[in-house]
């Protein structure tokens, strides 16, 4: 299940707020109403300082979505699937179904990003300049003064416009996952010729870049700051917040391209549990608990009704949901997860592709179908098995 709040679609892909954005929307329009655009413009009353506030807070939002549709309709064009685009704490990120099948695919899906930020900071400070009319001349070498004389739409433009350039800038540092560090990993699969080789690359050298944002993020809270930042603990603190965060993201993704590998050209076949206990949708929930959930480690089972057609899937979540004193009085039926909002997988279904889904949906087991009857059930722990089983070969290879 996805979580945060749907905006709707945009080019077909969806588009996703997690909650985390409420926090940075708060605080932007908190800094912008409560102090740059009051220096900028004393004159200004209060509530017109906070509604430019405000919408200089939505475009900068937009813009963010506007440097991951970017990456998106260029992934798109060379074969990758965009499921969603999450505008989150750190920005924004878009959900791919798959990894660039080639450096060339990577390269450009990489450096779209960037150049989206990059031209809508110029076109922003290009249209600001155009709205501002004479003020520059107004004001001569006054940059206080020449700021006083722009209108709302100019003040946003001035605003979101250099914040597109930093955001280019910054995108293009070469710390994996970042769409520098992506390049970075385009051009050594290029000279490799190897994914994960470039992959865990480009991750390292992300990592280390993490951590000199880390130990910057010290200096600059200790009053000691490196050239570029400014001393401060609130500085400080983000920084090192955002080390981690990177640190972090260049783990994930190196082990999320092993994980890939691995299951190259793995069917759910290979790895589903054959033959799942099932039970069927009339059966009390009582009789459930004692007869297939306490001593036994299933903790889903596939719901079949007459026929042995799969119509539902029930696991020990489901359970918890109706009170204990009525276990008797509710069947299997009354609590399940019906078929229509299942996500199954068949027999030839690519583990990798599975495991996408159940990722995407955020379950732990998909059950595994064929001719409209169950015959596995593909769970995480399976997953992880395989993986367990099969990587230190891999990683000797």
């Amino acid at each position: 299940m996805t979580r945060g709040i749907r905006l709707g679609k945009l080019f077909g892909i969806e588009l996703i707020l997690d909650w985390s954005v409420l926090i940075i929307f708060t605080l932007l329009v908190l800094q912008l109403g409560g102090g740059v655009f009051p220096t900028w413009h004393p004159n200004w009353s209060p509530g017109l300082a906070w509604g430019v506030a405000v919408a200089a807070a939505l475009v900068f939002f937009a813009s963010i979505v506007a440097h991951e549709l970017a990456h998106s309709l260029v992934g798109r064009r060379y074969g990758i699937g965009v499921r969603s685009i999450t505008l989150f704490i750190f920005g924004g990120v878009a959900s791919i179904e798959n990894e660039p099948p080639s450096a060339r695919a990577e390269w450009w899906m990489a450096i779209a990003g960037p150049l989206a930020s990059l031209f809508l900071g110029l076109s922003f400070l290009a249209i600001g300049g155009w709205l501002a009319g004479d003020a520059a001349t107004v004001a001569g070498d006054d940059p206080m003064a020449y700021v006083a004389a722009l209108g709302p739409t100019a003040t946003i433009l001035a605003w979101v416009g250099p914040v597109n350039l930093m955001i280019a800038i910054f995108n293009l540092i070469p710390g994996f996952p970042l769409d520098g560090g992506r390049v970075l990993r385009a051009i050594l699969w290029r000279t490799s010729g190897d994914l994960v080789r470039a992959t865990k690359g480009a991750a390292m050298v992300g990592r280390a870049i993490a951590w000199l944002m880390i130990g910057g993020g010290v200096m600059a809270a200790l009053g000691m700051p490196p050239p570029g930042l400014s001393p401060g603990v609130g500085q400080g603190l983000w920084m090192i917040f955002l080390g981690f965060f990177l640190s972090s993201a260049a783990r994930d993704s190196y082990q999320q391209v092993m994980i890939e590998q691995l299951l190259a050209g793995v069917s759910v076949a290979r790895i589903m549990l054959r033959h799942p206990p099932m039970v069927e949708a009339d059966l009390p929930l009582g009789v459930l608990v004692d007869a297939h959930l306490l001593g036994s480690d299933a903790r889903a089972f596939p719901v079949v009704g007459p026929g042995g057609a799969l119509v539902g899937l029930v696991c020990l979540d489901d359970v918890r949901k109706a009170p204990r004193e009525r276990w008797l009085d509710v069947n299997v039926s009354g609590v399940m997860t019906p078929l229509a909002d299942l996500e199954v997988a068949e027999p030839k279904t690519p583990a990798v592709e599975a495991l996408r889904r159940m990722v995407a949906r955020d379950v732990g087991q998909l059950p595994v179908v064929e001719g409209g009857r169950v015959v596995g059930l593909l769970r995480r722990q399976d997953v992880i098995r395989w993986l367990q089983l099969h990587a230190e070969s891999f990683v000797g290879a």
